[in-house]
């Protein structure tokens, strides 16, 4: 895949909690919530410049739970991994946002 390439990726279910956190980045403009695929296409070209994880790989990779767990608890532990990761942030790159915050993004 070159990065000049765009990736469509299936947005998440309508249905989601509002308290619900995501992972981003302090630089990408775009609503993760409402405006999936913008910021998926913004943060891959990003992290493909700075040769680091998107940030739906690096929560793959941090983890390591159970694929079979409730929606309640998936969000739980995604939450708990976004601290994870936000703690460990020695770029300064990452955040956790809510998606009350992403509503005053693109």
């Amino acid at each position: 895949m070159t990065a000049n390439e765009t990736i469509t990726i299936a947005e998440p279910d309508s249905s989601v909690n509002t308290s619900e956190v995501m992972l981003t980045t302090i630089d990408n403009p775009y609503n993760p919530f409402d405006n999936f695929e913008e910021w998926y296409n913004f943060d891959f070209m990003q992290a493909t410049r700075e040769n680091r994880p998107t940030c739906c790989g690096y929560l793959a990779r941090v983890y390591l739970g159970p694929d079979d767990v409730s929606d309640n608890e998936f969000n739980q532990v995604m939450n708990d991994v976004i601290d994870e990761i936000c703690e460990l942030n020695l770029s300064g790159k990452f955040k956790k946002i809510t998606h009350e915050e992403a509503k005053k993004l693109i």
